[in-house]
């Protein structure tokens, strides 16, 4: 597979720096802190800050992010997780008292820990080299001055703004303009975040002239300060409607915040074609990449990367296996046992990949593990309850607001179609290499405009990412107080020699793996540069339940661009996939970011959804 003469967009080469991301203005920020000075955290963390305000409506400041960084100084990678925990107060019976069989999907009772912001201060703190003001100066500037609304975030307020206006007014006050939603393009601000973020900074630099205590002082303003007191004093005074066609109030507290950390964890890892391929722990999807690869390297790879139709199939049933592992096993391994030596063995995958075979297989099958056979049967019960429900999703049906909105201009017909109001992607994506060597991935979310009320005066929404949680106690994933959600947040980092060598990620929930893996086969097999990978078709499987509400499968459905061609579809098709052709251009945003042994950086990003964007020299 030689990589094809005609690219979307040039891939960006350098040995300065290089920045992509899901967002032109956030990768400028990035490479903005880099021509200053600042090494790649620093860029990071900047351009993490702006994303939360260019792009609303799939990140926002009391939302998550999952950090994988490789520190020159330290030779070593690590994952830093700014996932929050569920509340003390959130436990499976709370919910059962309230009449509820599921964490609903919007609202007030599915916000955790926001993570995100003690992330990324402590990514400043340890790795960094710039100032609190520094890094926090555009966010401010793009939320104090405006910066034009991307079409897609004008389309999601659009729909929303009937909630908004009738149910969530705080979250009216911030999105609307004279009740109604500002057009795309229009110079977009939000002050009540410019100026909470300025207060931030004013008096942490009034505390201190040293860096590091700086930092430490937005840390306790966010966690321990006014905006702990501002979360808590709304999450008790006010309800809100939800997706559960009722109101709630939320029961996070400022105890809940002062109590949590983000914390550093050594990466999960898995050896592909003599690279080392690093993701986080099972409280993450991250580990079902792993399978996947694991499992396609049991294969004739060289083979099928030459053969779109084989490639494609043989790619979608790994992802079905992979999948049904991560439905059955995955969770907070804090608090579940998580047999994740087993499921990425040599022995297991070579186990596994006996059960492709050249047709679809339309059915649930985790992997058989000893002692687990009670996990094996919940989950196979509740794929098959998700499969009863799907009517209504083929359907486009769903309460107002409900779930992500990840895949919601892809509810399934079988037919070729325009995209709806959703970007592909309900999160945000940065890679960022420096010209030392340090390289970050990350993949900021929740906390979106249509998750939450905004909490009043700060000018962000609530996170709902409890919503991942089951309420069953049986459940590896089953909601308990302090328990991280089993998010789909995922990026990669993929070291060459035990030396840095590829990060990358996308957007999309559940799809965010699916996307990642054709893209590291058609380079690391077949020999694509960044770029044309990343342009080639993609496609991804709803066969397995959805990670959000209401929880839904689709057995055997294949979600495909129509660039792959009417043959390999049709031959999809008569493998037994049911095929549901997008358009071209329309699934993933997929970033990425690469270091060659020589040190020759480059970078690459989606045309997808008309916003991500990779810079450098």
């Amino acid at each position: 597979m030689a990589s094809p003469s005609f690219t979307t967009r040039p891939e960006i080469e350098g040995t300065y720096g290089v920045v992509t991301s899901t967002h032109w203005i956030a990768s400028a920020v990035g490479m903005a802190m880099l021509e200053r000075g600042g090494n790649a955290f620093d860029a990071a963390v900047a351009a993490g800050f702006t994303l939360q305000v260019v792009e609303p409506h799939l990140n926002g400041p009391l939302g998550d992010v999952p950090i994988l960084l490789w520190s020159e100084r330290e030779a070593r990678p690590r994952v830093l997780c700014g996932q929050g925990p569920a509340p003390e107060a959130a436990s499976i019976e709370t919910f059962r008292g309230l009449g509820l069989s599921a964490v609903p999907g919007t609202g007030m009772l599915a916000a955790v820990v926001p993570g995100s912001f003690d992330a990324w201060m402590t990514l400043l703190r340890d790795y960094g080299s710039l100032g609190l003001a520094d890094v926090l100066e555009p966010a401010i500037g793009y939320a104090e001055n405006g910066h034009p609304l991307l079409a897609a975030a004008s389309e999601e307020i659009s729909a929303t703004a009937p909630l908004f206006r009738e149910a969530w007014p705080t979250s009216a006050e911030t999105w609307l303009r004279d009740g109604e939603a500002p057009a795309p393009g229009a110079l977009f601000t939000n002050k009540a975040l410019a100026a909470t973020y300025k207060r931030i900074v004013e008096e942490a630099t009034a505390a201190s002239a040293d860096r590091e205590a700086q930092i430490e002082r937005a840390r306790d303003q966010w966690y321990r300060g006014f905006v702990a007191e501002a979360v808590d004093a709304f999450c008790r005074t006010n309800e809100a409607l939800d997706s559960s066609g009722r109101a709630h109030g939320g029961l996070l507290r400022a105890e809940d915040m002062a109590a949590w950390r983000a914390g550093y964890e050594a990466p999960t890892h898995a050896e592909f074609r003599g690279l080392t391929v690093l993701k986080t722990g099972p409280w993450g999807q991250g580990p079902v990449l792993l399978q996947q690869l694991t499992l396609l390297d049991c294969l004739d790879l060289d083979r099928l990367v030459r053969d779109e139709e084989t490639f494609i199939h043989t790619v979608i049933e790994t992802a079905k296996l992979a999948f049904a592992d991560r439905d059955t096993y995955y969770g907070d391994p804090a608090f579940a046992d998580v047999p994740l030596d087993r499921l990425l063995s040599a022995d297991y995958a070579a186990e596994r990949a006996l059960m492709i075979g050249a047709h679809a297989a339309n059915t649930f099958r985790p992997g058989r593990i000893p002692g687990f056979e009670a996990q094996v049967a919940l989950a196979a019960e509740r794929w098959e309850a998700a499969c009863e429900t799907g009517e209504a999703r083929e359907t486009g049906e769903a309460p107002a607001g409900a779930g992500e909105p990840t895949m919601a201009h892809l509810a399934a017909t079988g037919t070729e179609r325009e995209p709806d109001r959703a970007a592909a992607g309900d999160t945000c994506h940065l890679d960022v290499i420096d010209r030392w060597g340090n390289m970050v991935s990350a993949t900021p979310s929740g906390g979106w405009l249509q998750s939450a009320p905004v909490v009043p005066p700060l000018g962000m929404a609530l996170g709902t990412r409890a919503q991942m949680f089951w309420l069953d106690e049986r459940a590896p994933a089953a909601l308990a107080p302090r328990k991280r959600p089993r998010t789909t947040l995922t990026p990669t980092l993929i070291l060459r020699g035990g030396r840095p060598a590829l990060a990358c990620g996308s957007p999309g929930g559940d799809q965010q793996d699916q996307w990642q893996v054709p893209l590291l086969l058609r380079h690391l097999v077949g020999g694509l540069g960044l770029q044309a990978a990343i342009d080639a078709p993609l496609f991804h499987s709803t066969h397995f339940q959805s990670s959000f509400f209401p929880r839904r499968a689709e057995p055997g459905r294949l979600t495909i661009e129509s660039s792959a061609g009417e043959a390999v579809i049709g031959g999809l098709r008569a493998r037994g996939h049911i095929c549901d052709v997008a358009p071209p251009w329309s699934l993933g945003r997929l970033c990425a970011a690469a270091r060659s042994g020589d040190g020759i950086l480059s970078a690459a990003a989606t045309p997808r959804s008309m916003q991500a964007y990779a810079v450098g020299r």
